[in-house]
């Protein structure tokens, strides 16, 4: 899938989404509910009331991308629904996205060197 680089913040919105609505229409929910920009980079995540779909909403500099994903025999496991939205770092979207149980991820923190060896 492209996406942009895992540096990028990632924002899961926790309450369902009507899936009718395209880019313009999750951008302004990202605005009017959310409180974000929309034309940051940041990925929004998103769900409907059927947790087996999520689409995925970002700007890439040049356009806002959409992406959906529907899994044919399992559903995702997603955050407790209520208001706003939660963050989850690049491993946790990897594994949310794939269908597997984000919460069990933890990525490992990088530490610079002290010294060279």
């Amino acid at each position: 899938m492209m996406m942009p680089s895992h540096k990028v913040r990632i924002l899961v919105a926790t309450r369902p989404v009507d899936f009718r609505k395209g880019h313009d229409g999750l951008a302004a929910l990202v605005q009017s509910v959310l409180k974000e920009d929309p034309f940051t980079g940041t990925v929004f995540v998103f769900r409907p009331k059927r947790a087996d779909r999520l689409k995925i909403l970002f700007w890439d500099g040049t356009g806002l991308v959409m992406a959906y994903k529907r899994l044919e025999d399992t559903t995702f496991t997603w955050p407790t629904i209520q208001d706003g939205a939660m963050t989850l770092n690049h491993a946790q979207f990897e594994a949310l996205f794939s269908g597997l149980d984000w919460r069990k991820v933890k990525a490992l923190e990088a530490r610079r060197p002290a010294a060279a060896e």
